[in-house]
């Protein structure tokens, strides 16, 4: 397997249209209701079905396997004079079939059971604080969004596997947590956050960080600062202990109907006295709002410097992000760190229950300016409603490297596919 495989970021991988990276996306299922106190059965399945043309690690030269999960258990609140006791438990049961991933992570013999959140919290109108075992998500993962690099039996050693369902990665807690959130729905809100990881190819960190946000009709500026407090000595990059990011953001509409502009600034020193490196991105988009299927237009710049470190980075508000390039972000590379990446996407929605979508990715200046990993990719994808039980994601993408000196070992046009079924209880 490829080094800088490890290197990727968390990912939270689901049907968009319905499950969303979210944990409120489990179908509940209410066992016990009251004026004070609910109770739900929560159960969330999902499989995929994947193909490649090449390999990036995968000792078949054209693998193709399937991935799947269930996550179940229960979830509940009761109400007090000022607010909420809140928690959830819940297990995952994961696996991965057929001839593992085409970056040879998982081999398609993975399967595991074991126990994913399970936290308590309270919450009031204008506080929130929460601990145990979550997902955490700052902004809209760029740096944050849980910790979901879900490896499997081909990436190394036994304590690597989690289970395999690489590109799934149903597993997205942190082992350790404590939030706490501050502020209402307009305004200044904020988080103080601390997490410690049990994901050995993340090199298990503990760290702790702010967010602070201004939220208002124009969009949300945010700032967030993390700071790594530790890592294990045996697997971690040793620059997360005491590595230092701080990153400045904005989202929104700017006030103007139709607009959609996004963009992040990530300034970041490594704990070892190794240096510093930034990444950052700039995102607009426009939907004709009076055009049928009212198609959205995208275009978004990103550039990562060598030597940064991607961290929990995730799939949230929709393919592109952040995992850029469906074959690109999983298998061959770049990985979130020293490339240069164009992207452009258009989406539209000809039924209520379908929506459908391109994407074009560039990327270049890739491994120090070598243009080793330089490629292009087009993916075309889909996500239907069929039914209350069932959803369909198909995506079909092409991806051509610019060298034979990448992770492919060819300048060879690859076609991939996936397909996946969602399905609510």
């Amino acid at each position: 397997m490829n080094n800088n495989m490890w290197k990727m970021g968390a990912k939270c991988r689901l049907a968009v249209a319905v499950l969303a990276c979210s944990s409120a996306a489990v179908q509940a299922y209410p066992l016990i209701e009251s004026d004070s106190t609910q109770i739900n059965l929560d159960v969330e399945a999902v499989m995929g079905v994947f193909s490649s043309g090449e390999t990036y690690g995968n000792s078949n030269s054209s693998p193709s396997w399937t991935e799947g999960y269930i996550k179940y258990g229960f979830s509940g609140a009761h109400q007090l004079n000022q607010g909420e006791v809140f928690g959830a438990i819940n297990a995952v049961t994961s696996g991965t079939w057929g001839d593992g991933d085409a970056s040879g992570a998982t081999t398609g013999k993975e399967r595991k059971t074991d126990l994913e959140d399970l936290f308590l919290g309270y919450r009031s109108d204008f506080f929130e604080v929460s601990v145990g075992r979550q997902n955490i998500t700052i902004g809209d993962g760029f740096l944050l969004n849980g910790d979901g690099l879900n490896l499997g039996k081909g990436a190394g050693p036994e304590e690597l596997n989690r289970g395999g369902a690489y590109w799934l990665a149903p597993r997205k807690a942190f082992d350790k947590t404590a939030l706490v959130r501050l502020g209402g729905d307009l305004g200044v809100r904020s988080d103080l956050f601390w997490f410690e990881s049990d994901n050995v190819a993340q090199g298990k960190p503990e760290m702790a960080g702010i967010n602070i946000e201004h939220v208002s009709e124009l969009g949300v500026v945010g700032f967030m600062h993390l700071k790594g407090l530790d890592v294990d000595d045996v697997w971690g990059n040793p620059a997360r202990d005491g590595q230092k990011t701080t990153s400045l953001r904005y989202q929104g509409s700017a006030g103007v109907d139709n607009l959609f502009l996004s963009a992040e600034y990530v300034h970041q020193s490594q704990g070892d006295n190794s240096g510093s490196s930034k990444a950052w991105y700039a995102e607009a988009g426009w939907t004709f709002a009076d055009l049928s299927w009212s198609p959205s237009v995208n275009y978004r710049y990103t550039r990562y410097n060598t030597g940064y470190d991607p961290l929990f980075f995730g799939f949230n508000r929709g393919y592109g992000t952040w995992f850029q390039g469906e074959v690109a972000a999983n298998y061959a590379g770049p990985f979130g760190t020293d490339s240069v990446i164009h992207y452009l996407g258009v989406t539209a929605q000809p039924a209520d229950l379908l929506s459908v979508g391109v994407g074009y990715f560039d990327f270049n200046k890739t491994i120090g300016g070598s243009g080793d990993n330089d490629a292009r990719e087009l993916n075309f994808w889909a996500e239907w409603v069929v039914n209350d039980h069932l959803i369909l994601s198909p995506l079909i993408g092409f991806y051509k490297p610019d060298s034979a000196n990448g992770t492919q070992g060819s300048t060879k046009l690859n076609t991939y596919g996936q397909i996946m079924a969602v399905i609510p209880f």
